[in-house]
């Protein structure tokens, strides 16, 4: 008991026997010996003290290290993987709720507390009231799991499957109801076009125009976690029966170019499966999981998304429509996930998808000029059925921001680099061959030296439209690799060169007359933008970014009535009837250059 006081023991006072030592001698002693006791415990509250001093030192200097290095990463920009590792940790230990459209919040979050620290919360609609729950620990939700009782039901039978979706209800809603209020939701889609329209008159220049259908269109910080949370939650599903894989957004959802309401595509990787946590043991022998052979990946990929889709179907929460199109060019599981809202496709063994979403990850992430300009032309294109959510003949949405890129490259200076010089500043850990197709370019965003370009988001739409106006498709293909033209292929009316599998064509679906549409209107939409003299003196009148956009003018005025849809061409010749034929052209280019 002595040794366990601390390090040092403490002296034992031992008392003489009477008879043997006069009185006066044995108070002396005992004072001493207390007196050296007391030198010895304020020798050990010494040391203690300087061991803790030491280990809090030690704690700081670690927990200054730590911070040191999340500031590092703060400051700099994420590289993908980084950004898809916190992501993905996020949404492990977060959940789903569905609740009341009127609760009491911070009873809840009170109740909720009681098995854990809460990090974030937030609350939207789709199909109900929920809302995403985000705790700082996971074992808070194994907590919270335990807690949770499984629903009856009169007339069904619940399937047995405890995921991490949760519905909530009050005990006693009678005397609770007074005590709850609306909750504030954050959106999940985009403003209707007319309402666009309206704000975007409200701005004070095209580029002002720009950043602000960038910041209404562009993926909300919920929006991606609720993404993320439902890779998650078909990941628990996936995992029921292979417990190391994992399921990834791949393309809109994480390439920084994703619109609202678009769909979430997700990624079934076995990689980390493949990969053995522990060291191989030195010995005579080897060991190996035995498994079932199937003569191709292709194969091997239909089976597990049949099985999972069927998972999906029977029992996944809240999972509705199951779709499983096996013998695409990409075998797929497509099905409505309800509780997020999302349309979802489940992939398998899309790899060179993934480097794709990465690549394009890079480039949104370099100037902000990029994404601006590219969720614009994009919102351009659907507002004139350039583009369009059902498969055809129109151009896409990949087709556009590949052009975009193109674009970009092209300028003097150029405004990002191409990918063979991506190439060129890769690691060895950067070198990717997916079936044998070179997927190498650096992941390191700060290794990549900035534009030299100033150009404002204004010029840069002006530019576009007037160069793809001008531009000879029948000639030539494009290319991102190179950062050049190419001569065709072959005789597609649009040639697209894939990044990666360059014997591709990402836009043959596209048809003369689709083309064509495209560029009739990129010279009309150039020529607005050349006309256009700014912010008008009523900002009732659409100008700018706003003035491309085919606006819905009300038929007789007043609500409830039929809207005409007033097209580019109708304004150009309103535009044109105002304008004089003899007044100087300052040196401009006049609108016969965008129609020849």
């Amino acid at each position: 008991d002595a040794c366990a006081q601390g390090p040092f023991p403490r002296v034992p006072v031992m008392a003489a026997p009477t008879g043997q030592m006069p009185l006066l001698l044995q108070c002396r002693r005992l004072l001493l010996s207390r007196r050296a006791v007391a030198k010895l415990r304020i020798t050990e509250a010494r040391f203690s003290s300087t061991e803790a001093a030491a280990a809090a030192l030690r704690e700081q200097q670690t927990s200054a290290s730590e911070e040191t290095s999340a500031t590092e990463i703060s400051t700099r920009k994420k590289t993908f993987s980084e950004m898809l590792a916190e992501r993905l940790e996020q949404a492990q230990h977060t959940v789903l709720i569905d609740c009341m459209s009127k609760i009491n919040e911070k009873k809840f979050l009170k109740y909720l507390s009681s098995h854990g620290n809460i990090k974030n919360h937030f609350f939207y609609e789709s199909y109900g009231t929920y809302a995403v729950v985000e705790f700082s620990e996971k074992d808070s939700i194994a907590s919270l799991q335990e807690a949770t009782s499984t629903p009856q039901f009169k007339d069904e039978c619940p399937v047995p499957f405890k995921s991490r979706i949760f519905t909530l209800t009050l005990k006693n809603p009678p005397s609770q109801a007074s005590e709850q209020t609306p909750v504030r939701l954050h959106k999940l889609s985009t403003v209707p076009l007319e309402e666009l329209i309206r704000k975007l008159c409200n701005a004070d220049s095209v580029s002002d125009q720009l950043q602000m259908l960038t910041e209404e269109y562009q993926l909300t910080e919920e929006n991606s976690k609720l993404r993320f949370l439902t890779c998650s939650l078909i990941q628990d599903i996936a995992g029921a029966y292979f417990p190391d894989c994992t399921v990834k957004p791949f393309g809109s959802s994480v390439n920084t170019f994703g619109k609202l309401g678009c769909d979430l595509d997700m990624f079934l990787d076995f990689d980390e499966s493949g990969k053995s946590t522990t060291k191989k043991k030195t010995g005579p022998f080897n060991l190996h999981y035995q498994m079932k052979r199937v003569p191709s990946v292709r194969i091997a990929t239909q089976r597990i998304l049949y099985v999972i889709g069927e998972f999906i179907d029977n029992f996944g929460p809240g999972c509705v429509g199951v779709q499983k199109i096996l013998n695409a060019r990409c075998p797929l599981v497509r099905f409505s996930h309800q509780p997020s809202g999302f349309q979802c496709d489940l992939t398998a063994n899309n790899r060179i998808a993934m480097r794709s979403s990465e690549l394009l990850y890079i480039y949104g992430s370099l100037d902000p000029r990029v994404r601006a300009l590219v969720l614009s032309v994009r919102c351009w294109a659907r507002a004139h059925g350039i583009t369009s959510s059902i498969p055809g003949a129109w151009i896409t949405n990949f087709s556009l921001t590949m052009m975009v890129l193109f674009f970009l490259q092209k300028k003097n200076p150029p405004i990002i680099p191409t990918l063979d010089q991506l190439k060129e500043l890769a690691d060895v850990q950067d070198k990717h061959v997916i079936e044998g197709h070179d997927c190498t370019f650096v992941s390191n965003l700060n290794k990549i030296k900035p534009t030299e370009n100033t150009q404002s988001l204004d010029v840069l739409l002006g530019d576009f439209f007037e160069y793809f106006g001008n531009f000879a498709f029948s000639k030539y293909s494009l290319n991102i690799r190179k950062g050049k033209e190419q001569n065709k292929p072959e005789s597609s009316p649009l040639y697209i060169q894939n990044p990666f599998e360059q014997n591709l064509n990402v836009s043959r679906n596209v048809n003369t007359t689709q083309l064509e549409r495209f560029i009739s209107l990129a010279r009309e939409s150039a020529w607005l933008l050349q006309q256009d003299k700014g912010p008008p003196s009523s900002r009732d009148q659409p100008w700018g970014m706003a003035a491309l956009l085919p606006a819905l003018a009300a038929k007789n005025g007043g609500k409830g009535k039929r809207r005409k849809r007033v097209t580019t061409s109708e304004r150009i010749k309103d535009l044109l009837s105002s304008l004089k034929i003899n007044s100087p052209s300052n040196g401009k280019k006049n609108f016969s250059t965008w129609v020849r």
